[in-house]
């Protein structure tokens, strides 16, 4: 469990710099965004945490994820030796997942619409904690319905190597640095690139410790 109540919201950690920067035609990070969301983002994580706890799911081919998730929202992501999909249900619990925290939506619906993307309407949260030496390999977001709706990812924590490359697998990846506090938005044109993270490296955050908490909100059904 993230201990919320430890943190200090105007701590040194908490004062980086602002800013948009563009990495796509509709692509952008916004840096430090989330700062002034830490606590309760933080608290929202305990909350869903408490009720679908964290686990490391396995790939259709049979492949367990070094990154721990769960899920939050009307819809979670899943996957399993059947394939990729979304669900109402949380496999593990037999319990609907567990609503999406309002600081999740508010601070969704304000980044994407800093993007330039209004009335964002997410209703699925993918929770994901990374630790030293989980990765995330390239991959395109396409088990959601819609594709006009952006994705909008927040990093909190350690930070990360975000790679975000081309609409084939095979394309040139930018490495962009995130840290505690930043949101990439994508979407239109950007919508399906691929992305990914690069190893983590063992670079304790001074309140989260080894462990990087990111989730990304985007319209599932």
């Amino acid at each position: 469990m993230i201990m919320a109540t430890t943190l200090d919201l105007f701590g040194d950690d908490d004062t980086a710099q602002s800013g948009r920067e563009a990495i796509g035609p509709q692509s952008f990070v916004l840096r430090g965004f989330a700062l002034p969301y830490v606590q309760a983002l933080l608290q929202g994580v305990d909350t869903v945490t408490a009720q679908a706890p964290f686990r490391q799911m396995e790939t259709p081919g049979g492949y367990t994820m070094s990154v721990a998730l769960t899920n939050c929202g009307r819809l979670g992501w899943t996957t399993d030796a059947h394939g990729y999909r979304y669900t109402r249900i949380d496999p593990l619990s037999g319990q609907p997942w567990p609503d999406l925290p309002l600081a999740f939506l508010q601070l969704a619906q304000t980044a994407a619409a800093d993007a330039g993307f209004p009335d964002f309407a997410p209703d699925a949260c993918l929770v994901n904690r990374y630790e030293p030496g989980s990765r995330l390999s390239l991959h395109q977001d396409k088990n959601e319905r819609d594709y006009n709706a952006p994705i909008v990812s927040v990093s909190l924590g350690m930070p990360a190597v975000f790679l975000f490359g081309g609409n084939e697998r095979q394309d040139k990846t930018t490495r962009v640095p995130l840290l505690h506090g930043d949101v990439v938005v994508w979407g239109g044109v950007d919508r399906l690139r691929y992305h990914g993270v690069m190893p983590m490296k063992d670079l304790p955050h001074p309140k989260l410790g080894s462990r990087r908490i990111n989730f990304t909100l985007r319209k599932a059904g």
